[in-house]
């Protein structure tokens, strides 16, 4: 699809001496044509691909055949790898003095826990580099032709995890200064309890014909965008048979991009 070939002159994969390394690259919002130069090099230099399932999976079909591709996906409510076994992984392949890509979907350190491997992988004394990636909450609103500032009308914005509820134990949330906030929100896996979402920044005082954009299946072929307000998000939500993954923009920058 993309035309990768696999040169080792032009992309050499070392050979195994002693202890591996580790790259976390982030493989960008979905689209495997935003994934950056370095993470492509990377890809294309690994022995052992670690994948997660938001990952842009169609460059792994371009790989050499003998690169050793794992699927350490996590699927929402659904079948996943503990984070545990993941960093044994990557341990364990580099130690048997593999060059390990661990690639994710977005950027890494955004939700990603990057950084929670990257801290395994130094107790460990694995060598590790990160190869940031385009991150989803800025580029797919991007892509569907929706900035998150804009100059003049907001000049701020903010990025929250969605998947735990207000009001929750685990929450870490602040939602009622949210609420009080008049720039841009960007919600991340946010699509089950964004009604409860909705509720609370109504009430905490943002209003409720606030407009809302939700985008699906964000840099895909079978991207949706789906504009609403935070009042009626519940009832678009069913009717419309929003389902992860998807990326909710709240405020006046899906007003101004109509």
């Amino acid at each position: 699809m993309l035309g990768l070939t696999f040169d080792p002159a032009q992309n050499p994969r070392p050979v195994a001496s002693g202890v591996g390394s580790v790259t976390l690259v982030g493989g960008g919002p979905g689209d495997p044509e935003l994934i950056t130069v370095a993470g492509l090099k990377a890809l294309l230099a690994a022995d052992v691909v670690l994948a997660d399932h938001l990952a842009p999976v169609a460059l792994l079909a371009e790989l050499d055949p003998d690169v050793e591709v794992i699927d350490v996906a996590k699927h929402p409510r659904g079948e996943f790898t503990a984070q545990e076994v993941i960093n044994a992984l990557l341990i364990e392949k580099a130690r048997a003095g593999k060059n390990v890509v661990r690639l994710k979907g977005g950027d890494g350190f955004v939700f990603g826990r990057g950084f929670e491997e990257v801290l395994a992988l130094r107790e460990a004394d694995i060598a590790v580099r990160v190869i940031p990636g385009l991150t989803s909450p800025i580029a797919v609103p991007a892509l569907a032709g929706i900035p998150v500032t804009n100059r003049g009308d907001v000049h701020e914005f903010t990025v929250v995890s969605g998947h735990v509820p207000p009001g929750h134990a685990a929450s870490l949330i602040d939602w009622d200064a949210l609420a009080r906030m008049r720039g841009t929100l960007v919600l991340l896996m946010a699509v089950e309890n964004a009604p409860a979402i909705a509720e609370s920044l109504i009430s905490g005082g943002r209003d409720a014909g606030t407009p809302v954009a939700i985008i699906m299946n964000g840099s895909q072929p079978d991207e949706r965008l789906v504009r609403t307000n935070l009042g009626e998000i519940s009832d678009v939500i069913e009717r419309e048979n929003i389902r992860p993954p998807a990326i909710i923009v709240v405020g006046e920058v899906v007003r101004i991009s109509a």
